[in-house]
């Protein structure tokens, strides 16, 4: 991919992954889920999966902190798993975890961010940040939605996993983000294998929405 030397990193990313991204957003379930078309059983599925996702996440902080390349990425105010714990809980009461399941493209999910835990700490960005950027951004439509549709309290108990507390300014945050992502170290070939992770984890997200939707179709 040839492009100017000047252009940031996190606009290559951004803009090379647009495709993708926009693919996610459009899914049929995200569509019916923020349009209130569905019940919230259907949201509860969703947060579950979530909650596979972010303990492949978040389960790399310890192990990954003192990587040169992954390191300055690892900030305790982004951490979900609590959040999401505590929004499963009012969702399915105490005993929420008895007989809570990953989909298959979930497991998948999950899978690939621990191998690149593993073995390719660069990749790892690359889902580090689809998820949270992803969180800060577009999550706080779906919070918006879960408030107004099925009466959570306002940045309450079954939305927590939307509300950063120790985030009081998300557009500067995001700002320090993709200053972070201009200065990994780095070279262009590498990049470009993160910019494809990047590609990937949308379409993997991507593929846990459509068996989503296949779960809670529309007319059920």
């Amino acid at each position: 991919m040839d492009a100017p030397a000047t252009t940031p990193f996190s606009t290559l990313i951004r803009t090379a992954s647009h495709e993708q991204h926009t693919e996610a957003e459009n899914s049929s379930f995200m569509s019916d889920m923020l349009g209130g078309r569905l019940g919230v059983a259907a949201y509860r599925r969703y947060t579950e999966q979530l909650w596979f996702v972010y303990q492949a996440l978040e389960s790399a902080s310890g192990v990954l902190a003192d990587d040169p390349v992954v390191g300055p990425f690892i900030r305790p105010e982004l951490t979900r798993s609590a959040e999401l714990e505590r929004d499963l809980a009012h969702l399915g009461g105490p005993g929420w975890r008895t007989g809570i399941t990953p989909l298959p493209a979930t497991a998948a999910y999950a899978a690939r961010i621990e191998e690149c835990v593993r073995d390719w700490p660069a990749g790892y960005v690359a889902h580090h940040y689809t998820r949270y950027l992803g969180d800060l951004s577009g999550g706080q439509i779906i919070r918006g939605t879960a408030e107004k549709t099925w009466g959570f309290a306002r940045k309450g108990d079954g939305v927590r996993f939307y509300v950063f507390e120790g985030i009081p300014n998300p557009a500067a945050f995001k700002r320090e983000y993709r200053e972070l992502l201009d200065a990994l170290p780095l070279d262009d070939l590498e990049k470009q294998r993160v910019i494809d992770e990047c590609k990937r984890a949308f379409a993997l997200n991507t593929a846990v929405f459509r068996e989503l939707g296949e779960e809670f179709p529309l007319s059920a």
